[in-house]
């Protein structure tokens, strides 16, 4: 099922909740809404669900005009990050309501449940009521009463967000493909940049009700379009410094500079925004740091998390973050060095558009 918007937006009460919106997604695809919270992706997803009408614009399926379709007449399902299940009917009579509805035969009933209870770890509990369960174990029968559909559009609100560590990384790896079994077009929100990676598929970075980059998604994360897609596709936050364009060199400072690449060269001299994500900034070891810039900065902020450490120092007048692999303990307060991989830099204008570099 192919479904575009055009020229979507949506208005309530004077006040813009989704700016003009042109997306096509195509049938068969994986695609998802990345934003942090009240970026407008359960809005747009309640738009091509057709629970909310767009105030302007057009949303078609496979060609054919849906706008002012209700939502009982369309093939799609949707799952919200808060689960909703009937109280009244075991887990099993949950995920099968929708077939029963549509009158699927017993037999297909069955195993279409058993295949999808298995899948999200729920066959051991086919005869509990909802109330018995606990909150991962009603999002996934929630979940799996929206995949036993087979509907052509899927709609994903968040769906793994209440699921415990382990279950929501399964479901990462195994969701993409098993949509993809089953031939039907996909559209997932997220506020995790890292959940989007996993995911593949396409991306829509959100941000105040607007779209502002749609494509594959390792080439929206490696070459964003503008400051705000960069930002939108970074957790922790990229860093983002003010900086000169100078005698053929990027400055932050009279201190740190590098050679600029040979397209930015070109512009003469000029200001820009240089930025960085966190993993391109590390830790320095030993006297020399290798491949990159060697700076210092006074530490504002040392986490330690598992695996990883994250230190927020000041460089330049700006607060920047090192994420590492490893522990990396550097006490509040203290001058550290860190080493800038420059090759990693992307650089935008004074209007926060991409230069190519």
């Amino acid at each position: 099922m192919t479904l575009e918007l055009q020229d979507v937006s949506l208005r309530v009460g004077g006040q813009t909740h989704i700016h003009p919106t042109t997306l096509k997604l195509e049938a068969g695809g994986f695609n998802t809404l990345l934003g942090e919270t009240l970026a407008g992706k359960t809005t747009l997803l309640r738009l091509m669900a057709g629970l909310v009408r767009p105030s302007e614009g057009r949303l078609r399926v496979d060609g054919r005009d849906v706008t002012g379709m209700p939502v009982q007449q369309r093939a799609v399902s949707m799952v919200y990050q808060q689960f909703i299940n009937y109280p009244n009917l075991s887990v099993y009579e949950n995920i099968a309501s929708p077939l029963r509805v549509t009158r699927v035969p017993a037999p297909q009933v069955k195993e279409r449940v058993g295949r999808i209870a298995e899948l999200l770890r729920l066959a051991p509990l086919l005869d509990r009521k909802p109330a018995e369960l606990s909150g991962g174990q009603q999002q996934r029968t929630a979940l799996a009463r929206a995949l036993v559909k087979d509907a052509g559009l899927v709609l994903l609100d968040e769906p793994l967000a209440n699921l415990d560590y382990k279950l929501r990384e399964s479901l990462r790896d195994e969701l993409p493909r098993l949509f993809e079994r089953q031939g039907c077009t996909v559209v997932y929100a997220t506020t995790e940049p890292a959940e989007a990676l996993l995911l593949g598929g396409h991306v829509a970075t959100l941000h105040q009700g607007r779209v502002t980059q749609f494509g594959p998604c390792t080439a929206v994360y490696r070459a964003p379009v503008d400051l705000t897609s960069a930002q939108v596709f970074s957790d922790p936050p990229i860093n983002v410094a003010a900086a000169q364009l100078r005698d053929g060199q990027v400055l932050l400072d009279e201190q740190v500079r590098w050679p600029a690449p040979a397209a930015l060269r070109a512009l003469g001299d000029t200001a820009l925004s240089v930025a960085l994500r966190p993993h391109h900034v590390r830790p320095a070891h030993g006297a020399g740091v290798g491949t990159g810039v060697g700076v210092q900065g006074r530490v504002l902020i040392g986490e330690i998390s598992g695996s990883e450490s994250v230190t927020h120092f000041q460089l330049a007048g700006t607060t920047w973050v090192s994420q590492s692999h490893g522990v990396q303990i550097h006490p509040v307060g203290e001058v550290a060095h860190f080493v800038l991989d420059t090759t990693h830099c992307q650089y935008f204008d004074a209007a926060g558009q991409r230069i190519a570099a």
